[in-house]
């Protein structure tokens, strides 16, 4: 697989990301939940900001931001040359496809922590402006994720027998990502399910 194919396909992902991002950003509060699809009550629109890494990870402290997203940085490095060297070496495609989407879905959420905090303004209460006169909800490397993509699938009650939780009201399903991550997840999936035609065996 030719390396402008892989470029092709971060250049694609990171557009739909940080479309759907800005989109976000410019017409709705935080906390705010549409249903786009008025026949399909499964699927929410629910804008939500990220302070950290997956899962909402925080590091602490003044500086827990910037180490994070610097250590963000140095991943996506690491995740540039694996995809060069991977082209390099002629290895299979399903393996550089992983590689492309993992590097875009990283790329666009870095985009996120190192430039929102400048560029916009906060959502708190308020739907955000692009490049605010009095400047933005935070400094650089200090900006949130924008998350908005929210799957309820199936709501329900624990039963009593369950410990701690048991009669308790649950959501399966109950995160909430951005294409990022989806691109992310993606290839994840897809390097465990064609691991042997990513990784043969040398031998």
């Amino acid at each position: 697989m030719k390396l402008y194919k892989a470029i092709l396909i971060i250049v694609a992902v990171l557009f739909i990301d940080q479309a759907s991002k800005i989109y976000i950003k410019l017409n709705y509060m935080l906390r705010d939940s549409r249903n786009p699809i008025l026949d399909w009550d499964k699927f929410q629109l629910l804008f939500y900001e990220n302070p950290g890494a997956a899962w909402g990870f925080e590091l602490p402290g003044d500086y827990g931001k910037i180490i994070l997203t610097v250590f963000r940085i140095f991943a996506i490095c690491g995740i540039g040359y694996w995809l060069w060297k991977s082209v390099r070496d002629k290895s299979h495609s399903i393996l550089i496809v992983c590689i492309a989407l993992i590097f875009a879905g990283a790329f666009g959420n870095i985009i996120d922590s190192v430039f929102y905090g400048k560029i916009f303004s906060s959502s708190m209460n308020s739907v955000a402006t692009f490049l605010p006169e009095n400047g933005g909800y935070g400094s650089w490397f200090h900006g949130e994720v924008v998350d908005m993509l929210y799957f309820p699938l199936f709501d329900g009650t624990w039963p009593q027998w369950v410990p701690s939780v048991g009669g308790q009201q649950f959501t399966f399903f109950n995160a909430v990502f951005n294409v990022a991550d989806s691109a992310i997840t993606v290839g994840v999936i897809l390097l465990i399910l064609f691991s042997k035609k990513a990784f043969p065996d040398k031998k």
